[in-house]
């Protein structure tokens, strides 16, 4: 039953973040790709990102990011046709 419950919380939360907007939003206008100097030859370059925020999808610009293990690759994010709109896939590192 505790398992059951702990699925249905964990499917439930995944989806809690995943909002429809009719039209893909633009990048902000004022934002300057320029990347700064890499910290670290460890260091990724982790591209631009949209995250939930306020109904809608709040711009984040690209930053570096040091990978989980050394073989880690940075897959990017990208938005995806869902029924009455398009989503967000957020990158992840694989």
């Amino acid at each position: 039953m505790l398992a059951a419950g702990l699925l249905l919380f964990g499917i439930a939360s995944s989806n809690a973040q995943e909002i429809i907007v009719r039209t893909r939003p633009f990048r902000p206008r004022t934002v300057v790709v320029a990347r700064p100097l890499r910290p670290s030859p460890h260091h990724v370059w982790v591209a631009e990102e949209w995250t939930p925020g306020g109904g809608n999808y709040v711009y984040h610009g690209g930053y570096w990011a040091v990978p989980p293990h050394p073989r880690a690759v940075w897959i990017a994010g990208h938005w995806r046709h869902r029924p009455g709109g398009y989503v967000w896939m957020p990158g992840h590192w694989n």
